[in-house]
């Protein structure tokens, strides 16, 4: 199969320490495999080294149309990325308040929502990327923000805390649109406060469907009519001290993938939650949240691990069919551009991936 093919033969064509940034370019405006994969012989291995660590990468994120990336790093910078010219575009710094799960609005490529990453603010914030200014501040959660879902419909946004709390956002607005629970708390003492758990949230991609990962279930809401409750919820049974990290709906809006803070990524069936493969074979030692990708036609799956390496799947089957090597630290973070066959990796340094300029 070719687009297998394909996939197995990925190459690593650049990496960025935020101070390097050319890759060739063809005639076109178009990245060059060609070129590209004669660039990656200039990325000798003193050149790669030679600098210091920097901090890990918290978040990575497409613009819709595939043009750009952006990154958010535990040092407060925001990184943005021209992926048609493979250069370093802009850098904007967050030292008052830090910077995490950055995210672009669905209709912009120009504006990103990011929550703060410190102890003592949990606001999100709208910021435009053109001249580094807020936009707007969205202030109502109490702990940190550990989850934010941009609707591909139309710039609402959602947003979950280990508040326990979600809310949602219409960025015209500071003003909270509404806020829910999950449905069933957690068994706990009386008049004790409630534990914290991560509650990841994942629209599909017609924007009409939410997903929340809970506790107690995985929860689909109408988001035309999130104030009736979930119109379906999928009972999945996790081991003691597992809990849901991350959610992503395949471009189809066929599966629901579902991250779990140990080794385990569990795909369903997104219209009737059956479980359809369990993902182990990569390494979480580390409880980290594992962002995994589908491939923009949703026939692959890409999941970083502990041991620098990236795993890929196929998900009609769940069987293993490669895995990249290229990291040196664990990777948290791995993306797939929507409209360009590259793919995007995170630790402390930002990989980005191109087939092969030859495929068998």
């Amino acid at each position: 199969m070719k687009t297998t093919s394909a996939v197995r033969a990925m190459q690593m064509v650049k990496q960025f320490r935020h101070n390097k940034s050319h890759l060739t370019q063809s005639s076109h405006g178009q990245v060059a495999p060609n070129d590209l994969a004669k660039s990656s012989s200039s990325l000798s291995d003193s050149g790669i080294n030679s600098s210091p660590p920097l901090c890990v990468m918290n978040s990575i994120d497409f613009s819709a149309d595939g043009s750009l990336l952006v990154t958010a790093s535990d040092d407060e910078s925001i990184h943005l990325y021209d992926q048609h010219l493979g250069e370093l575009k802009e850098t904007i710094y967050s030292k008052k308040y830090g910077v995490d799960l950055v995210r672009f609005m669905g209709s912009s490529s120009a504006t990103v929502v990011c929550a703060s990453k410190n102890c003592w603010d949990h606001t999100l914030r709208l910021l435009s990327l053109s001249d580094n200014q807020y936009l707007r501040y969205f202030k109502g959660h109490r702990d940190s923000v550990v989850s934010v879902a941009v609707c591909p419909k139309d710039d609402l946004f959602v947003s979950s805390s280990l508040d326990n709390t979600v809310r949602w956002w219409d960025p015209r607005t500071h003003v909270c649109q509404g806020m829910m629970t999950p449905s069933n708390p957690i068994l706990r003492a009386p008049n004790s406060a409630p534990p914290k758990q991560r509650l990841p949230l994942a629209f599909d991609p017609a924007g009409l469907v939410l997903a929340l990962g809970a506790s107690e279930g995985i929860h689909l809401f109408d988001r035309r009519n999130v104030d009736l409750g979930p119109f379906m919820t999928f009972q999945i049974e996790l081991s003691e001290g597992v809990h849901w990290t991350y959610a992503v709906f395949d471009p189809t809006g066929r599966y629901l993938l579902m991250s779990t803070n140990t080794a385990l990524i569990v795909v369903l069936d997104a219209i009737t939650g059956e479980k359809l493969h369990s993902l182990s074979s990569f390494v979480n030692g580390l409880g980290r949240n594992v962002e995994a990708s589908f491939s923009p036609g949703g026939e692959f799956i890409l999941a970083g691990s502990d041991d620098g390496t990236i795993h890929v799947w196929e998900t009609a089957t769940g069987e293993e069919i490669t895995v990249w090597s290229g990291h040196e630290q664990p990777v948290q973070l791995v993306r797939w551009n929507p409209k360009l066959q590259l793919v995007a990796s995170a630790c402390s340094n930002l990989c980005l991936w191109l087939p092969r300029s030859t495929v068998d």
